[in-house]
């Protein structure tokens, strides 16, 4: 399957989600789901900080809850925060109305701490209905999604394979996904450094959804 023709027809299908963010420079959006973590986020935190970058970490509410230290830590390195369901719900196996509760207790969950007035929403899976999108974009929340997937948290495939998912494909505008979890560290731990260097390399910029 080619994944950039079939990544065109899906975000035609679906305009009103964000995939990429167009833009005159060179910037490019480094995005991370599922934490915060410790270990796995603070590794993360610390890649980012010597590297002098800034990303957007689409967290899980029953994570922030577990962890509030490291949730603060990504608020005060100047990173953005988005919702991610409060229990990673898949959309298209829950019943809308608990799907939407979820968010709202993530939603307030984030709320406890963070003071940046930026509604973002990351579904898990990429699995949304209709319905419950509607319901979202109505409370002025954008629905990001992205163009590249560095397929991290799939154990089946090399590190090596990993780092190629994000490299080869990655354009000006790009929204790459990696997983600031226990799943992904092995790939996230190669992939993640080389792929920032290679990316500077090739003269990419990197910013925070906004």
């Amino acid at each position: 399957m080619n994944w950039v023709k079939t990544h065109k027809f899906i975000s035609y299908l679906f305009p009103k989600y964000v995939w990429k963010i167009p833009n005159s420079g060179n910037k490019i959006y480094l995005t991370f789901d599922d934490g915060p973590i410790p270990e796995v986020t603070e590794w993360v935190l610390d890649i980012l900080k010597n590297e002098n970058i800034k990303a957007t970490f689409f967290c899980i509410g029953d994570n922030i809850q577990k962890h509030p230290e490291v949730f603060k830590r990504i608020l005060n390195e100047g990173h953005a925060i988005g919702n991610h369901t409060f229990n990673h719900l898949n959309g298209w196996k829950t019943n809308s109305s608990n799907y939407i509760e979820n968010f709202k207790k993530c939603e307030l969950e984030i709320q406890k701490t963070n003071t940046q007035n930026i509604k973002l929403f990351r579904p898990p899976y990429g699995k949304i209905s209709p319905f419950q999108a509607k319901e979202i974009l109505n409370k002025n929340y954008k629905i990001i999604m992205w163009d590249v997937l560095s397929y991290d948290f799939d154990t089946k495939i090399s590190p090596q394979k990993c780092l190629n998912n994000v490299i080869e494909n990655t354009e000006s505008g790009s929204i790459i996904v990696f997983h600031d979890s226990l799943k992904a560290k092995q790939n996230l731990r190669y992939a993640l450094p080389k792929a920032i260097q290679q990316l500077k390399e090739k003269g990419f910029e990197f910013d925070v959804i906004s």
